[in-house]
């Protein structure tokens, strides 16, 4: 005969605090390569994200407007890059964030994809531009989306025109794959190109293998 257990209001505290346990572990996973710690965002980065991010060399290129102020990074830390997934790239040397990276998964990404599949997202401060810093993030996030999310498959865009991530998908093996045209940029109210690339779990295998 099963024995139906009735939880006291102390049982159910425990469960509640492994839970919030457990939460906590997944908003604190960080990552680490030969340069970096990726790790998640938070509010207390607002001041040198400012200083980064404020740059207009940044973020319209990638479809997001200049931070205009602390506060203004300090808000984008607590409604965007305080999603699932996303991530501080971080100097070893410093401590200093000086980029973002992130996967969007399924139908979170801007690309329509399936669950098993995901785009990746990123950029650096100028400074730190031509290091190899941000393809040494993106090859450790598709170490991770691979082995252990078990994506299928990775996509990654640039609108016409942004060279250098071109060149970071192509030195991490992503490959072309389509271009959609008209592409609305609602935060700079503009209509864009893109370029959409991709990599599969057996693609990226094989260059793992050589």
């Amino acid at each position: 005969m099963q024995v139906i257990r009735k939880y006291e209001p102390s049982d159910w505290e425990a469960i509640q605090e492994i839970h919030d346990s457990a939460r906590k572990m997944e908003r604190r996973k960080i990552f680490e390569t030969e340069r970096l710690i990726l790790r998640p965002w938070e509010e207390s980065d607002a001041e040198i994200l400012f200083k980064y991010a404020k740059n207009p060399e940044i973020g319209p290129v990638a479809g997001w407007p200049a931070h205009t102020s602390v506060e203004d990074s300090r808000e984008i830390i607590k409604s965007v890059l305080s999603a699932p997934e996303t991530y501080a790239v971080v100097l070893k040397e410093s401590g200093e964030p000086v980029g973002s990276i992130g996967l969007m998964i399924g139908k979170v990404s801007t690309i329509p994809l399936e669950e098993s599949d995901a785009e990746i997202g990123y950029w650096i401060g100028q400074p730190f531009w031509g290091k190899g810093l941000i393809p040494e993030a993106v090859r450790e996030i598709m170490r991770y989306g691979f082995e252990t999310l078990g994506l299928a498959a990775l996509w990654c865009g640039y609108f016409d025109g942004n060279e250098k991530s071109r060149r970071v998908q192509e030195k991490c093996g992503f490959q072309y794959h389509h271009t959609k045209e008209g592409v609305p940029c609602s935060l700079l109210d503009e209509i864009r190109t893109e370029h959409i690339t991709c990599i599969t779990k057996e693609q990226w295998r094989c260059k793992q293998a050589l």
